[in-house]
């Protein structure tokens, strides 16, 4: 599994270097940089500070959808209340998720959104899991670097595990999972009942491996089913 750190529309090249530092110093290498030039100028690799390869090596997209084409699993950092459209994990949470997914998830996303508003709606959407850092009310909010930081401490030790050999990992399982559950619905004439839908899908974004192959097992068996 390799975690790939998103930051969508940083505005400011120190906040970009704070995060590559961040990332060098609990082994993680890939940084996505969106719709920002940040990562180029000087104050970020003066901030970076002995992990200016990082900054070298950032590659930049137009839009977060271009960003996360390749991904597996994306996770999005908000500090909104939790949204109806995603399962919500918790930093401690969220580690134990993706360790069950080590052995056969290859590219996870990380999303930071901008310094000051954060991710848009719509770019919410895109995740499968939201996550946050819990925060006494009314505290100032973390800053780009330190929520960087924070999470990659938290999932540093993915790093640590020992590596199993992969299981042949199905190119976008889980956006293939998605499509035969709204197919289902069409079916059944259920695709207007929105809180079944949104439960569905929420909850399709944290099922392990095994349960996940059993869905499949039993959608192809009803799809079955409803052609004859």
């Amino acid at each position: 599994m390799q975690l790939h750190i998103i930051l969508v529309s940083p505005a400011r090249p120190e906040n970009v270097g704070a995060a590559a530092r961040a990332m060098k110093t609990m082994g993680f290498a890939s940084l996505r940089i969106v719709d920002s030039q940040a990562h180029l100028q000087p104050e970020a690799g003066w901030v970076a500070h002995g992990s200016g390869e990082i900054l070298q090596n950032a590659r930049h997209f137009d839009s977060l959808k271009a960003a996360l084409a390749d991904m597996d699993f994306t996770i999005a950092t908000t500090a909104r209340s939790r949204a109806r459209f995603h399962y919500y994990c918790t930093p401690q949470e969220l580690e134990s998720q993706l360790a069950e997914r080590q052995s056969w998830t290859r590219n996870v996303a990380l999303v930071f959104g901008r310094e000051d508003s954060g991710l848009t709606n719509e770019e919410l959407e895109l995740a499968d899991v939201l996550t946050g850092v819990p925060m006494v009310a009314d505290y100032p909010s973390l800053n780009l670097g330190q929520a960087v930081m924070v999470f990659c401490y938290q999932l540093s030790s993915l790093n640590q595990l020992a590596q199993k050999q992969p299981l042949p990992a199905e190119a976008g399982q889980l956006e293939a999972l998605r499509a035969r559950v709204s197919r289902l619905l069409v079916n059944l004439d259920a695709q207007d009942d929105q809180k079944l839908a949104d439960w569905l899908q929420q909850r399709l974004g944290v099922l392990e491996q095994r349960d996940a192959a059993m869905l499949h097992t039993l959608l192809h068996d009803i799809e079955k089913k409803f052609a004859n």
